[in-house]
């Protein structure tokens, strides 16, 4: 499992090849993949089948990535849009990216048994936007229509949240008192882009207060950081992750913006383009942090039969952080059996 710690800056650049090689390498960002929020919702669901067996309801996609939908399908995960699709009185797994009350109201009505898979730092954001609309702030939420996670959030104060998505859309942004706004952000955003809409807004609203802490998750950061350190010396950036997976397509952004000759986002080995691969010396490699490593995998091996066997990590930070499961999937604790004192 994995979790965060504080960003360690010191960045291990690759080394050059050896004399006589080929000359073709990968650079292995590390941290990639899994993130603590991604593996405490993929195992909520596994644990909940084990106990309870199929089949289990699912809100939206527990993560977004494709292998991890179609692998639980085929156990007997039953993925729905809305809470009406679900049988009354069965199980139903809030998604890693959070719900709104008026969800947690429309399954209580539909008598569902509910587990709430979302992110802690998710239900943190949540938490941040009810605080600010109690002392009756102008939220604006920086982040993209549509997505499952802005529209949990601002449905927790949706009298007080304005979406902001992207620079280009804070000329349309207005408030009712310029001393009482501030700003609070999707988890899995670009952080540059993220404070590039900030300083458009701070243009406009010079008092705009900052959320009490870092919103974009300590996952997506370092992911972003890892394919910065890496993008200056890479051909080709190869990033394994799904289209409608929000932190997997900005390292795509990332890596061009960082140097990355050019940069391509993969569910599997096989959508890769050999053509992609002309020409190419080193290719950079990462994932989305809703992706298993066995996709990685099959990338590396992939690129080993094109030449590509040396394969280099470049380290920017070490996670550890591990989220608790769900209170009703805990197992239970030894702690609270009486004490043997002996006389």
């Amino acid at each position: 499992m994995s979790s965060a710690v504080p960003l360690n800056l010191g960045i291990a650049r690759s080394s050059a090849p050896a004399p006589g090689g080929s000359g073709k390498r990968v650079l292995l960002a590390e941290p990639r993949g899994y993130c603590a929020g991604v593996d405490r919702a993929v195992e909520t669901v596994e644990r909940a089948l084990e106990k309870h067996g199929a089949p289990i309801y699912v809100r939206k996609e527990i993560v977004h990535n494709r292998h991890v939908v179609e692998t639980l399908s085929d156990r007997g995960v039953v993925f729905v849009d809305e809470t009406d699709e679900v049988p009354e009185g069965s199980l139903l797994v809030f998604s890693a990216h959070g719900v709104s009350p008026a969800v947690h109201e429309s399954a209580a009505e539909r008598n569902l048994k509910t587990i709430d898979a979302t992110c802690p730092l998710v239900t943190k954001v949540h938490q941040e936007a009810k605080r600010f609309a109690r002392d009756d702030y102008d939220i604006l939420l920086i982040g993209h229509e549509g997505h499952e996670e802005v529209e949990g959030t601002a449905g927790e104060a949706p009298d007080h949240v304005q979406l902001v998505d992207g620079p280009e859309s804070v000329d349309a942004v207005t408030v009712r008192d310029e001393s009482k706004v501030i700003w609070l952000s999707q988890t899995t955003l670009s952080v540059d882009e993220t404070m590039a809409t900030v300083a458009r807004l701070r243009e406009k609203f010079p008092l705009l207060q900052d959320p009490p802490s870092d919103d974009i998750c300590y996952a997506t950061q370092n992911r972003q950081v890892a394919v910065k350190a890496m993008a200056p010396e890479c051909d080709l950036v190869i990033v394994v992750g799904s289209r409608n997976s929000s932190n997997s397509v900005r390292l795509v952004e990332v890596a061009l913006g960082a140097g990355a000759r050019a940069s391509y986002l993969v569910d599997y080995a096989r959508e890769i383009d050999t053509a992609w691969l002309d020409g190419v010396t080193t290719v950079g490699l990462t994932s989305g942090a809703s992706v298993p490593e066995i996709l990685v995998s099959g990338v590396i091996e992939l690129l080993a039969e094109h030449g590509f066997h040396d394969v280099q990590p470049v380290t920017t930070a070490n996670e550890t952080l591990v989220f608790s499961l769900p209170r009703e999937l805990r197992k239970p604790s030894n702690t609270g059996s009486p004490s043997n004192t002996g006389s």
